[in-house]
C-alpha cells in the first residue's frame, strides 16, 4: 500500500511501517500546500493518506476522494504519542474506505 504522512505527522513514523511504501508531503515536495490541493495529488499516487488533523473532515469534502483519510488521535504528534496507535493504525489501513475518514486512537471531537 502507498501511504503518504502528512506534515503535521511525526516523519520518523515511516519507518514503523512494514511493507508498505511510505513518503512524506516534505519528501514529496508538498510542502506548505492547503489541504484541497495536497488531497488532490495525494489520491493520483496513494492509496491512503495519515494525518493528526482532526477537522479534515468538517473542511474537506473527502467523499469524491479515491483515497482513504486515516486520522490519528493522540496526546500530540510526537512519536512517542503516535507509536502506540501503530497495532489500530496497521489494523485498519487495509479496511479504510476511500472517500472517508478513519479515526484511529480517541478523537477530543468524540
Amino acid at each position: 500500500m502507498k501511504i503518504l504522512l502528512d506534515e503535521c505527522v511525526d516523519r520518523k513514523l515511516a519507518k514503523e511501517f512494514i511493507g508498505h511504501d511510505v513518503k512524506t508531503v516534505s519528501q514529496m515536495g508538498w510542502a506548505g500546500i492547503k489541504d484541497s490541493q495536497l488531497l488532490s495529488l495525494a489520491e493520483m499516487e496513494f492509496d491512503a493518506f495519515i494525518t493528526v488533523d482532526q477537522n479534515i473532515p468538517f473542511e474537506q469534502n473527502l467523499g469524491k476522494l479515491s483515497l482513504a483519510v486515516i486520522i490519528l488521535c493522540s496526546f500530540s504528534n510526537r512519536l512517542t504519542d503516535l507509536k502506540p496507535l501503530m497495532p489500530e493504525l496497521v489494523a485498519v489501513l487495509n479496511e479504510a474506505a476511500q472517500g472517508q475518514a478513519t479515526v484511529v486512537g480517541k478523537s477530543s471531537k468524540e
